[in-house]
């Protein structure tokens, strides 16, 4: 739907402009441009689609939740992969303007003149050739661009400012009805909304006031996209400073085996901890449902908000508590006291909160497990001289036709233990170089004589030679990378526990609404910030140039002179403070001073807790291991003996034969005789009950076995003995 919408936007404008299209190359080069923006935007809609899938249910998440954080991530995906095209158009519109006012001449082409007869002279000829514009393979023709960055931009705005902020709030509501969740997402976003519009009212009132301001509608939208902007810049620097070096860092660590090894021991003792208090939580909050469902019964006005509550508990809870209810008992208005509305609804949102944390702290834990125990196996078999990976516990899911033909044991073994340590050393390098040129080229951009952002000199030398596809991998991969900056470092901070996106599909709908929220608020101030790196924006660069379609909608910032000639220009510089402030990890120390456990290397809290993650992961391996090797016997236990039980039902089949024929010869022969087939009879029958029972093959003796234990006198089998390893006069376990 999101896509059909914009996509019917484009038509719409693109079908006016090609009735004035005359056809030919002109119409085959619309085709194309229309194509590769129509392609950009299923893309960008399915790679949103796939982070969200990521970070939250889709089955159990609400679909108003997916569908909000869907819109804003899409959104602000699409400004970034779609900026790229409008910087190309706009640079060959600067070529049309340039050529129509300033033609430029080509150098003079000398020609040969005709050879006469004892004479040979040559003449100079001057051609004037105009310069040629080409235009861009992704060339998006007039009237596209400014509509679709109105739609764009405006809808990301309300998400960010009216929608998501009541979603939020919603979502996250204890109320059992719609009006309920509503009445509460509007007490608690009164204070949010009423900031903001006495804010405005207070300025409507001063320009009102002040003779000297007439500003018309488009200066007070101007003013309202600055401020939006400013307030995302202001978050913008301080996200990207961090990011700008904790990238490149996390990935020079990552090549660090035995230092990524040891945070993990450090990550595992933080998380267990937060486990454990998780696992108290909720048994707190059970407790309190318990309580309260004892006292509701069944014919109880409340008693299906309880019911509401209970399904939100989970299963091994909610059949413990049903076993203690009584359905005839009746409620007594004047005996007891129950608890109202108000109250179940603060205890739905703490169960709520409880069981989805839980869950959380449950799965990071087998997550963080499983990459304790690769990166052991990794240390393990990087002395193997085999050649092959070997896991200490394989993987019970079945392999991919990719695993089992290309990476096979080998390949692994080359990649994790060779290959992969290198290749994360030469990535951070690259990924260092492009945070020193984003750092000086941030420091320097307001330079147009001479131009000193790298990225700037890298544009305009391309612009020259009209390398338009070069113009826009570049731009893309700045902007990329730039984002990468920002929106990681969204993705791993964490406000307590009120904000965390936590992968594998544990992340909260609150959070995931919070995230919609900052990647909207953040993106917009990110772009305009770009171009003012590339000196596309002449509210920075002061340059008469073509402006983009997304600085038009900005409107012009010299409305307020004050933020685009001192804020936007002075303020990202503080990115180097940051840089350097977050090389030292200083926001790490002061965290560990005030008391929040964070990884410091020459601490003794740190190593601490690195010996108890190690204890917690052999802790675990011990647990899986005895698993698997219970599984092993068992496994092996079938393989052994599971083919005996039709060789006995044969046995039995021919000793009742024999019985048979042994009864109907007893009257011509000794009782003796007919005693002792009678015992064989029934010590048949007695090794055909001891088959029939399955006994775990565990601390076996063989010290204990006797004869025929069903003819002892009890009945109380031995320890270390096992029924299906009796003794038989059939003999049939005479090879064991």
């Amino acid at each position: 739907m999101i896509i059909a919408g914009i996509l019917a936007i484009i038509l719409t404008v693109y079908s006016k402009q090609k009735r004035s299209d005359c056809g030919g190359e002109s119409g085959k080069r619309g085709r194309m441009s229309g194509a590769a923006l129509g392609i950009e935007i299923v893309v960008v809609f399915f790679l949103a689609l796939f982070l969200l899938h990521r970070y939250a249910d889709f089955r159990k998440q609400q679909r108003m939740v997916l569908f909000g954080t869907l819109l804003a991530w899409y959104l602000c995906f699409l400004i970034v992969f779609i900026l790229p095209l409008d910087i190309s158009t706009t640079i060959y519109k600067q070529c049309k303007i340039d050529h129509e006012e300033h033609p430029a001449v080509l150098p003079v082409i000398p020609l040969l003149s005709n050879q006469t007869a004892g004479n040979s002279t040559m003449a100079t000829a001057t051609k004037s050739v105009l310069k040629v514009c080409y235009e861009p393979w992704s060339y998006i023709p007039d009237g596209i661009m400014p509509v679709f960055w109105r739609v764009v931009y405006w809808t990301s705005q309300c998400l960010t400012w009216l929608l998501l902020p009541f979603m939020q709030s919603y979502a996250r509501s204890g109320g059992f009805s719609i009006t309920g969740k509503i009445k509460t997402a509007l007490i608690e976003n009164a204070i949010y909304y009423g900031t903001y519009l006495l804010i405005f009212g207070s300025l409507l009132i001063y320009v009102a006031v002040h003779p000297q301001w007439h500003l018309s509608w488009y200066e007070l939208q101007t003013i309202g996209i600055t401020a939006a902007n400013t307030w995302g810049l202001f978050l913008l620097v301080l996200l990207l400073g961090y990011g700008l070096v904790e990238i490149p860092r996390s990935y020079w660590n990552a090549s660090r085996r035995g230092h990524l090894l040891i945070k993990t021991y450090f990550k595992a003792a933080k998380l267990m901890t937060e486990k454990a208090d998780a696992q108290e939580n909720l048994e707190d909050v059970m407790e309190e449902v318990r309580k309260v469902q004892e006292s509701i019964k069944y014919n109880h006005p409340l008693r299906k908000y309880i019911d509401t509550v209970l399904r939100k508990c989970p299963v091994d809870y909610q059949e413990k508590m049903g076993r203690n209810m009584d359905d005839y008992e009746d409620f007594d208005d004047k005996q007891n006291t129950y608890p109202s509305e108000k109250s179940l609804v603060k205890l739905h949102k703490q169960v709520i909160y409880a069981v989805q944390r839980h869950n959380r702290t449950r799965v990071q834990w087998l997550i963080l497990l499983q990459q304790a125990m690769h990166l052991e196996d990794v240390a393990k078999n990087e002395t193997s001289s085999a050649h092959q990976f070997v896991h200490s516990f394989p993987s019970t899911e079945p392999t991919s036709w990719l695993s089992r033909y290309f990476y096979t044991p080998t390949v692994e073994w080359y990649w994790e233990c060779l290959l992969k340590h290198w290749f994360y050393r030469l990535l951070a390098v690259v990924l260092s170089l492009f945070s020193v040129a984003v750092v000086w080229s941030e420091c320097t951009f307001f330079s147009t004589r001479p131009v000193l952002s790298l990225f700037a000199v890298f544009i305009q030398l391309a612009e020259r030679d009209y390398n338009y596809l070069y113009i826009e991998m570049a731009c893309f991969i700045t902007i990329f990378f730039l984002c990468t900056c920002v929106y990681s470092t969204v993705f791993r901070i964490r406000v307590f526990n009120y904000y965390y996106l936590a992968s594998h599909h544990q992340t909260d709908a609150y959070s995931l609404q919070f995230s919609g929220m900052l990647f909207c608020r953040l993106t917009p101030p990110l772009c305009l910030n770009f171009l003012g790196l590339i000196h596309m924006d002449s509210a920075i660069s002061h340059q008469q140039k073509e402006q983009t379609a997304y600085t038009s909608i900005m409107g012009s910032m010299r409305v307020l002179s004050f933020i685009a000639n001192g804020f936007y220009i002075y303020y990202p510089m503080l990115i180097l403070l940051l840089c350097i402030a977050t090389y030292f990890s200083l926001g790490t120390r002061c965290l560990n001073l005030l008391g929040f456990q964070q990884f410091v290397g020459d601490n003794e809290m740190t190593s601490d807790l690195i010996d108890e993650g190690k204890e917690l992961i052999r802790r675990e391996k011990r647990k899986l291991q005895r698993i698997e090797d219970g599984e092993n016997r068992r496994r092996e236990w079938k393989e052994r003996y599971g083919n005996t039980r039709e060789d006995t039902a044969r046995n039995r089949i021919r000793n009742e034969a024999a019985e048979m024929t042994e009864t109907s010869y007893s009257d011509t022969v000794p009782n003796t005789r007919q005693a002792k087939y009678s015992r064989t009879g029934r010590g048949t029958e007695r090794d055909s009950i001891e088959l029939l029972q399955d006994a775990e093959p565990l601390d076996f003796n063989a010290e204990t076995l006797s004869d025929d234990p069903l003819e002892s006198g009890s009945t109380r089998h031995v320890p270390g003995r096992y029924l299906s390893m009796s003794s038989s006069r059939s003999r049939i376990f005479d090879d064991v």
